[in-house]
């Protein structure tokens, strides 16, 4: 790559003129002061002992001599500019280029588990699931592009509390008929008024409902038939209803073991441990695990008084399972910031246990929308905002608005309207909230899904308007589309730190900045109209040619398609 030989040319120069290895970081400065940056000078000068600005007059001197740039400048205390030529950046370009341009080996020989979206069972698929799935598909198609065996699995949450909950509610406040008729949505209604219920009646002192709660959940974990059989029933409901969320989301797991699948291994485990006295169990029959050798002052609550299993409960056997099973290298769980301490509870107990894989907690921020008053909040099902297929409604029809009086069919529009959808989740590093707003997700300007696909569809139209021939191009001059070659070049070390740090919001900037690039390259050079060689021509629609496959290659890392029209 033409990053890693600059950096090696540097570096050289470097070893002979200081007998000392540095490591070299270049950036892209404002284009008038050159094509690449670095500020190693200032790095050298204190293991040298001299003034950086000298430093890298010698670097530059050094440099000018190799041949390699068509000029090397320094800058303020210590900034070296490089540039290069057009015909040595496209000659680059073409000698790295192939259909898998952008991805890499990093990865190869290793294997790694991603979970997500992880939604609770027995309730309509919420917004608060639409980050999991988005920056879980995103990270395991980066995993894939860098060369890892990718194993993804949808931990359902289809245990624990929440099945009591369901039951009491059902058995309440619904009927079969209402359940056969609004199905999930139906579970959904129930479980927020039995939560209701119980939120009074602890109030008031009371635990008649509570109870109820906790004997369903017993009486499903020791296997009674009609608790199974209540369990299955909204499990059927629910699972129909996440397939179809997550077939419109355009993703899918291979596995979709929930905590069920993992209780009753859980409680074996937690057994274990008690005999080996790694867990304490309480004189009220709780049990936990202390973590004071990583630090951590609150013991992970394994088990309840009861009995019954917790989340620790289930993970702890998903842990167990994956690994003797599996045996990743790395385990990556797309949950967000709120489950932050519980993770470093989990991940610390795992090492307690001997696991040598490498657990990571993807977490992001939460969608905020904005009220009445200006004001920002969390945005949720739960306070009568829209569920996750009403979302997905209305984004068709912001794009039906978008296109309105253009040719553009059904499916595109689908494209359309997922794509800003999904977009607006990588506006931003992972780990900030983001704000949720109509009018922004959808604008063909600026930075939005929307803008970047109407990049890809227009250069999509030229090529297809035009035919590319075999043209000996050899002798062209490259200096008009040199930006442009500089930002596809770029692309495969964007790619590299996208997945090392598990950060595609990178690749969200990097597409928004080739298409602002591309158009700014429109306003001053003609492709195939107007007073063009043919030479011109067929160099720039051979590059337009790298550009299509760029934007379709990273709009499918963030898990976007190109529409046909827009």
């Amino acid at each position: 790559m033409l990053m890693d030989a600059i950096n090696l040319s540097i570096q050289t120069v470097i070893r002979q003129l200081f007998n000392i290895e540095q490591a070299v970081h270049l950036s892209r400065p404002d284009s008038d002061f050159g094509d690449f940056a670095t500020n190693v000078a200032m790095q050298l000068a204190k293991p040298l002992g001299k003034n950086p600005r000298e430093i890298a007059e010698q670097l530059a001197e050094s440099l000018r001599q190799t041949g390699d740039y068509t000029d090397v400048s320094v800058a303020g205390p210590g900034f070296i500019n490089l540039k290069l030529s057009s015909k040595k950046l496209a000659d680059n370009l073409q000698s790295t280029w192939s259909d898998k341009y952008g991805e890499n080996n990093d990865g190869a020989g290793k294997t790694v588990v991603v979970e997500y979206p992880s939604p609770n069972m027995a309730k309509p698929y919420s917004v608060g699931h639409l980050r999991p799935g988005n920056q879980g598909w995103a990270v395991k198609r980066l995993m894939e592009a860098t060369g890892w065996k990718v194993i993804t699995d949808n931990h359902l949450g289809d245990y624990g509390a929440p099945f009591g909950i369901w039951v009491v509610g059902f058995l309440k406040f619904s009927n079969d008929e209402k359940l056969a008729t609004d199905g999930v949505y139906e579970l959904g209604r129930v479980y927020i008024e039995t939560k209701k219920a119980l939120k009074d009646e602890e109030a008031t002192g009371g635990s008649e409902l509570a109870n109820e709660v906790q004997q369903w959940l017993l009486k499903l974990e020791s296997g009674d038939q009609q608790a199974v059989s209540y369990s299955q029933r909204f499990n059927e409901i629910s699972l129909a209803h996440i397939h179809e969320v997550m077939n419109r989301l355009k993703i899918s797991t291979d596995f979709e073991l929930g905590e069920a699948f993992f209780a009753p291994q859980g409680k074996q485990i937690v057994q274990d441990l008690l005999g080996r006295g790694i867990a304490i169990q309480n004189d009220d029959g709780s049990v936990i695990v202390p973590l004071d050798e990583f630090g951590i002052k609150v013991p992970l609550l394994v088990q309840k008084s009861n009995g019954a299993a917790l989340y620790a409960t289930t993970d702890l056997a998903t842990m167990m399972y994956r690994q003797d099973n599996w045996h990743p290298d790395r385990i990556i769980l797309a949950v967000g910031a709120e489950q932050q301490f519980y993770f470093t509870q989990l991940f610390a107990l795992a090492k307690k246990l001997g696991i040598q894989t490498e657990m990571v907690h993807l977490w992001f921020g939460v969608i905020d929308q904005l009220n009445d008053d200006g004001t920002r909040e969390k945005m949720s099902s739960r306070k009568g905002v829209v569920l996750m297929e009403e979302l997905l409604n209305q984004a068709e029809q912001k794009a039906r608005e978008v296109v309105k009086d253009r040719d553009v069919s059904g499916d595109d529009i689908k494209k359309i309207a997922l794509g800003a959808i999904k977009f607006s989740d990588f506006i931003a590093d992972r780990r900030t909230n983001i704000l949720f707003s109509w009018d922004s997700i959808f604008a063909l300007s600026g930075f939005s899904g929307p803008y970047v696909q109407y990049a890809a569809v227009r250069v999509n139209k030229i090529l297809h308007d035009n035919e590319i021939a075999q043209t000996d191009i050899s002798q062209y001059d490259w200096t008009p589309e040199k930006l442009v070659i500089l930002k596809l070049l770029e692309y495969p070390d964007v790619v590299r730190l996208a997945a090392r740090d598990l950060e595609p919001h990178k690749i969200a900037t990097y597409l928004y900045e080739l298409a602002r690039d591309l158009n700014r390259y429109y306003e001053t050079t003609p492709i195939a109209v107007g007073d063009v060689t043919d030479i011109q021509k067929q160099a720039r629609l051979g590059l337009l040619q790298k550009v299509s496959l760029i934007f379709s290659h990273g709009l499918d890392l963030l898990g976007i398609e190109v529409p046909s029209s827009m």
